[in-house]
């Protein structure tokens, strides 16, 4: 498969902006779910929210490491960024998957989604994916 991801892709720039601008996203979600959260337990659901998500501290815990995971994986590059992008972006595309699952009942809902974070969790995990197969670089 790998045979077929191709290399030196013309948007590569776009994409590494786009999965910067989603890694960003992320931690400033994580960030101000740190404090709107402060204090409540680790995998409460309440009804605290962050930029227009529900959240706890676990998805506020959570949202930091993957934005300062992507953040870094961006700023360092080298193809280093492909493979975070691909792993993560599987992840979150994985996490949304399950908490669409268990997100109706109270007790199995430990990140305290909803429909619309899961749609979000799509769409970051779609843009991360999508972009970890087109950044691959290699220097002659």
């Amino acid at each position: 498969m790998a045979m077929h991801l191709p290399v030196n892709h013309p948007l590569r720039s776009l994409y590494r902006r786009l999965a910067f601008f989603a890694g960003l996203l992320m931690l400033v979600l994580g960030v101000v779910g740190f404090f709107a959260t402060q204090g409540d337990p680790l995998f409460e659901a309440s009804g605290a929210t962050a930029l227009g998500l529900r959240t706890n501290p676990a998805f506020s815990y959570a949202s930091i490491g993957t934005g300062v995971l992507v953040t870094l994986a961006t700023l360092l590059g080298r193809n280093v960024d492909r493979f975070a992008y691909l792993w993560i972006g599987v992840g979150h595309l994985i996490v949304g998957l399950a908490m669409m699952l268990l997100m109706n009942d109270p007790k199995t809902n430990y990140l305290n989604f909803t429909i619309v974070t899961c749609v979000v969790s799509f769409v970051i995990g779609s843009l991360l994916a999508t972009a970890g197969m087109y950044v691959k670089v290699q220097r002659s």
